[in-house]
């Protein structure tokens, strides 16, 4: 597996925490010694990397910091690795061989790939589809910028009903869309549907 992904944006850093890449399993270890994380898809996938700094690439901070998946998540577990996001903020965990995918505005995961090679050839075959790209290419097509270490809020969130009726669109910085996607989870987690 590599990560020599269309419309890249930019590359981790030298890889300086060979202890978390030592746990990460195969074949993204691999994938990482060649290339230490990136954003592709021009800001609508984030692949972490084995580093310490930025925070917002850290693979450590992801997985063990005190942002970490599982402590924001009930439905993230502690072992499941936190090896990328897309554009809006809902992230891809590795649990096992298998990819999941957690819906951040809703906390609700689901698998979304049996192994990691089966996932991002799916990525490189259907990007829109496998990413939900839309909101991020409506953005820039628009002739927004987003960053390095950004992420596109969307307003109203797209769980609820008014988001039917359009959203706003605005890049803030990846710790803030984090925080917040995390808040809305946990405020509607025990909301029935609708």
């Amino acid at each position: 597996m590599h990560l020599d992904l269309p419309h890249l944006t930019w590359s981790g850093p030298p890889i300086d925490d060979e202890d978390i890449l030592a746990r990460v399993p195969e074949p993204l270890r691999g994938a990482l010694r060649a290339r230490n994380g990136c954003i592709a898809y021009r800001g609508g996938f984030h692949v972490r990397g084995a580093c310490r700094e930025p925070a917002w690439h850290s693979l450590r901070e992801a997985w063990e910091g005190a942002g970490a998946f599982h402590l924001l998540y009930e439905e993230v577990l502690e072992t499941d690795v936190p090896f990328a996001e897309d554009g809006l903020g809902d992230q891809f965990v590795l649990r096992g061989a298998e990819v999941w995918h957690l819906w951040a505005e809703t906390g609700e995961i689901e698998l979304k790939s049996p192994t990691l090679e089966i996932f991002m050839a799916e990525i490189i075959e259907r990007p829109t589809e496998a990413l939900s790209l839309e909101p991020v290419t409506a953005f820039l097509d628009a002739g927004q910028d987003l960053k390095p270490g950004q992420l596109l809020m969307a307003y109203p969130p797209f769980c609820v009903a008014q988001s039917d009726q359009g959203v706003t669109l605005t890049a803030v910085s990846t710790p803030e869309r984090r925080e917040f996607l995390a808040t809305i989870a946990r405020q509607i987690h025990d909301l029935p549907d609708g």
